[in-house]
């Protein structure tokens, strides 16, 4: 029974509020980003296809994201 302790609804439902959680300030810490660059990044690598601004834009995704784990656990 020791490997069926995630199965619990509170540590379920906890998981599910944690990630949203991080979701939530993941999205909100890229609008902030998007916000401060001079120029609007969806347009930039979606319309204009610029593959290197979408490199720095994944990393920066990965840095925030790690960032949101790290502070949830």
């Amino acid at each position: 029974m020791m490997g069926m302790e995630w199965l619990r609804p509170a540590a379920f439902f906890g998981s599910i509020l944690y990630a949203l959680i991080g979701v939530l300030v993941f999205w909100i810490s890229f609008i902030v980003i998007d916000k401060l660059t001079p120029y609007d990044l969806w347009r930039e690598i979606v319309e204009k296809q610029n593959k290197s601004l979408a490199m720095v834009v994944a990393a920066m995704c990965l840095g925030i994201s790690i960032i949101v784990a790290a502070a949830i656990h």
